[in-house]
């Protein structure tokens, strides 16, 4: 083992502590190793699979350690950054620029399991002491995100295997619930987004461009009191209610489980978007449990939202959860306002869809592996496609059921509800990827009926199917037609609606 010189920096997400790592930088301070600098990777985010415990009690199970063990530490946390292999370096700097501390490999050994990440302290000349891949141990440990896994996974043998400081932060805050929700969650990526392929400026800018649209679309059946925007992006219908004077005695709530809107929400409040104090953020999965108390709501707002929880849950399943838990958290006579993409009436008709092909190329075969490209050539790729050829490519990537038969050169018998999936998105190209993951046209209006009434609500009758005529006229019109099998053109179908659920005062 190399010698232990005055400071010992422990790189790592460091969301459980183990028993073994007690008794490895006991050892190393029996050899004479100072101070252990604690540099907690990834330290503003949480809530993620990657990242479920949060800094602070990160933070505070470190500290407990160290006065259970009688080791001198200092904590410095390490926002994430892009992939770099300059990482060493990054967090060096972080060190000195938070602690003052200068690490050196003449005063620092480098305690890291991680090979690739061992292997840029190594470069700099640091000594390493490998913890875990310590080849001389006699059996290999577990280490701390297999202990985490276990807990995940409800083993309660984690607890033997963890540090007791890790299992006093967890008991005490409630933590082991938060880790076995977050970790285990079907709809939530590694990094807090329901996709890694979203685009999330593009997303944001196209939010906020129709969020004065939507909120005065759904303003007048908006009742004062606790309102929650659930899946609230950027905080743009927020910010439309902050100002409006009738609501300003209200709290406003936004629930949002990407990351990165999340953190957009939470540096809007701080640099002062917002006129009303009570203006709250949660980054959250309503899937995953309560996030309001019961009867505490007046109005929930959910806008392009329902479409997605359909698309990477369990399609009726996981709506029909999440529409019974707002019933839950609506206070009796409150009202839930959902405004998304809607099928159409007869879904599985079958109609002759003609598509242009003089608008772009036509490749004799769609390509199968845009998934290894980068997003700027899957747009490039997707974009340069005639409107029958990005049809071909839609079947490839949709990620639901799709098939077609072609009638000639341009037409295709299918379906009206999957002509509509493809219509609605064939010109997403800067989020292709994302879209095609998404289904638009899983329920129509009235499906949506007798979903809301099995969750407990009264359908408003101010709830309504309604056709974007400006995406007809603008996107699909000019590409597109459809007709029955005797070549009668047929009208464009619903692509939206909007629904005014209310809980019954009685219930």
């Amino acid at each position: 083992m190399p010698p232990t010189p005055r400071y010992v920096l422990f790189p790592g997400r460091h969301h459980l502590l183990t028993q073994f790592q007690a008794d490895y930088l006991q050892r190393l301070a029996d050899e004479g190793a100072g101070t252990i600098v604690w540099a907690v990777t990834s330290a503003n985010h949480e809530n993620t699979k990657r990242n479920p415990v949060p800094y602070h009690r990160r933070e505070a199970a470190i500290e407990r350690f160290s006065v259970l063990t009688g080791l001198c530490s200092v904590v410095v946390p390490v926002f994430d950054t892009a992939p770099t292999d300059r990482f060493a370096q990054v967090t060096l700097k972080t060190v000195m620029v938070v602690s003052g501390l200068g690490l050196t490999p003449e005063n620092t050994l480098v305690a890291c399991s991680t090979p690739q990440v061992a292997a840029l302290y190594a470069e700099l000349g640091f000594g390493i002491a490998p913890v875990e891949a310590d080849p001389e141990l006699p059996a290999v440990p577990e280490r701390p995100w297999d202990v985490l896994l276990r807990l995940a996974a409800g083993d309660e043998s984690w607890r033997k295997l963890a540090h007791p400081a890790t299992a006093d932060v967890f008991d005490r805050y409630q933590l082991t619930d938060v880790v076995r929700t977050v970790v285990n969650d079907p709809v939530v990526g590694d990094e807090g987004g329901l996709t890694a392929t979203r685009d999330y400026r593009t997303y944001v800018d196209a939010f906020a461009a129709a969020a004065e649209r939507k909120w005065s679309a759904v303003r007048r059946y908006v009742q004062p009191g606790r309102i929650v925007d659930i899946g609230c992006g950027a905080g743009a219908v927020l910010e439309l209610a902050d100002r409006d004077d009738a609501l300003h005695e209200s709290d406003l709530i936004g629930v949002e489980v990407a990351r990165h809107l999340y953190q957009e929400c939470v540096h809007k409040k701080a640099q002062g978007f917002f006129r009303n104090a009570n203006v709250y953020f949660y980054q959250r999965n309503v899937l995953g449990g309560a996030v309001l108390p019961d009867r505490s709501v007046d109005t929930t707002l959910t806008f392009a939202l329902t479409h997605e929880i359909w698309s990477y849950g369990a399609r009726r399943d996981s709506l029909l959860a999440f529409a019974r838990r707002i019933h839950d958290h609506t206070v009796p006579s409150g009202v839930w306002i959902n405004s998304d993409v809607c099928g159409p009436a007869e879904p599985h008709r079958q109609v002759v869809l003609t598509l242009r092909d003089d608008d772009g190329a036509n490749p004799a075969e769609p390509r199968k592996d845009l998934a290894e490209l980068t997003s700027a050539e899957v747009t490039a790729h997707v974009g340069a496609l005639s409107t029958r050829a990005r049809l071909d490519q839609f079947a490839v990537d949709f990620a639901f059921p799709f098939t077609f038969t072609p009638v000639d050169a341009t037409a295709v018998r299918i379906e009206l509800g999957q002509a509509m999936d493809f219509l609605t998105r064939k010109d997403y190209t800067d989020n292709w990827l994302s879209e095609t993951r998404e289904q638009f046209c899983g329920l129509a209006f009235d499906d949506w009926v007798t979903l809301l009434a099995e969750a407990g609500f009264d359908l408003d009758p101010a709830s309504h199917p309604l056709r974007n005529d400006w995406v007809i006229d603008n996107r699909i019109a000019p590409t597109a037609s459809l007709a029955d099998d005797h070549g009668t053109p047929l009208p464009w179908p619903t692509t939206h609606a909007v629904l005014v659920a209310r809980r019954p005062h009685h219930s």
